[in-house]
């Protein structure tokens, strides 16, 4: 048994990455023909290889910890101090689609404290990782958030969540908000990498609501060890299961949320 150690979580988060996202670079470029959870909401055989995979592996290796995972939910093992959180493919439609862009993601709660985080990149095999207390890094690098202090000099990011088409009345005025404010907006299909760009700069800023725990936990904890600000929209401290996101370089973090609240002193939630 590996000791309840941020750093050790960590890196056994890097082992099962590694090892689920070949399986997703086996499938990638192949033909899918992917079910639906929802109308815009998509599941392959690969997610489900992955988180099989990745079931198996914490089984053997940590018998007592418990999981919650993306396709199965949740697997409760009483008197567990240990919770992986995983999301075995991050990005689903953009691999359905053989877009190049997704990972998995693997995040580790000791006593209810996200303590360690990893996400895989297997297109460009690029690994983030983090563990509480001891930075963040990519390949073994270590990552910082950007120095861009103001908000027409960021480039942003952000996701729409699977029930866009229902309320685009929730989505599309945060939007417009930062599209006409920031140097640049992006949206590209995998919250966890797009936490992941934050902590090494790649982006500035992040926004997003109706996300699940699996989404952000791995790029949560890499984000903070990289030096940047996580909270809700509002400013208040960030629950992993508060469904909504408001991440930073800390720098932008004042002005992000000035945006924020301009949207919704218009009368958008």
């Amino acid at each position: 048994m590996i000791p309840l150690d941020p750093a050790r979580l960590r890196d056994a988060a890097v082992e099962l990455a590694r090892e689920a996202g070949a399986i997703l670079r086996q499938g990638f470029g192949r033909a899918h023909h992917p079910e639906h959870k929802g109308r815009i909401d998509l599941v392959t055989e690969y997610d489900r290889r992955a988180e099989k995979l990745l079931l198996e592996r914490i089984r053997t290796r940590f018998p007592g910890h418990a999981v919650l995972a993306e396709e199965s939910g949740a697997h409760a093992v009483p008197g567990s101090t240990v919770r992986w959180i995983i999301d075995p493919l991050d990005g689903t439609t953009n691999f359905a689609h053989n877009y190049p862009f997704f990972g998995v993601s693997i995040a580790a709660e000791l006593e209810g404290r996200l303590v360690a985080g990893a996400v895989f990149d297997p297109v460009r095999e690029e690994m983030f990782s983090a563990a509480e207390g001891q930075g963040a890094t990519l390949d073994g690098g270590p990552l910082r958030v950007s120095d861009v202090e103001r908000l027409e000099d960021a480039l942003l990011v952000t996701g729409f969540p699977y029930d866009v088409r229902e309320h685009p009345e929730l989505i599309l005025p945060h939007f417009h908000a930062f599209l006409v404010r920031a140097q640049g907006v992006r949206r590209d299909g995998s919250a966890a990498l797009n936490l992941c760009y934050l902590a090494c700069g790649r982006f500035d800023g992040f926004w997003e609501r109706h996300l699940s725990p699996w989404d952000m936990a791995g790029g949560v904890v890499i984000v903070r060890e990289a030096g940047g600000t996580v909270t809700n929209y509002t400013g208040g401290p960030w629950r992993l299961e508060g469904r909504q996101i408001l991440a930073s370089n800390g720098r932008l973090h004042e002005e992000m949320k000035s945006v924020i609240a301009s949207v919704a002193t218009s009368g958008v939630p």
